[in-house]
């Protein structure tokens, strides 16, 4: 692909992650030539597209619901570089607290935290539907927190 470009695209607020995995799947379905779409919970109103040319995006939002329309220019890398900071998986996790096992062995299990270690990325967990208390060191990918809920 040649090099892209960012192009901000005007949707309708509260609709930008479904446009955004909307406008991903006809890109790929009709092969228009888009690199990437981004949705940033921050940026309300907007979604940003990646393509080569400003005609593919054009292409792209054509028809699709909740879209309004390419805005005209293009946005600097600049802007959008502080939505693309990656946070380390361990990071809001902390002791005490309950996650469901999302992959593993235990998958679909609860368990409360007792232990996180940030350098290896690791939570040891304790299933609370064990028999008894066995602590099991996974990996922070492996659990979800539990919205709402206090061990």
């Amino acid at each position: 692909m040649p090099r892209t470009q960012l192009y901000a695209v005007k949707v309708t607020m509260g609709q930008e992650r479904n446009v955004a995995s909307m406008l991903a799947d006809k890109s790929k379905v009709e092969s228009i030539p888009i690199a990437s779409v981004l949705s940033p919970i921050e940026l309300k109103g907007y979604i940003i597209v990646e393509s080569s040319a400003p005609h593919a995006v054009d292409e792209l939002i054509r028809g699709m619901r909740h879209t309004r329309s390419r805005v005209q220019g293009l946005v600097d890398p600049k802007e959008v570089d502080h939505y693309l900071v990656t946070k380390p998986v361990v990071e809001g996790l902390e002791e005490g607290i309950l996650v469901e096992v999302i992959a593993g062995p235990f998958k679909g299990m609860e368990a409360k935290i007792v232990r996180v270690d940030a350098s290896k990325e690791e939570v040891t967990v304790e299933i609370l539907e064990a028999a008894f208390t066995l602590p099991i060191t996974v990996h922070a990918d492996y659990v979800r927190e539990i919205k709402g809920a206090v061990a």
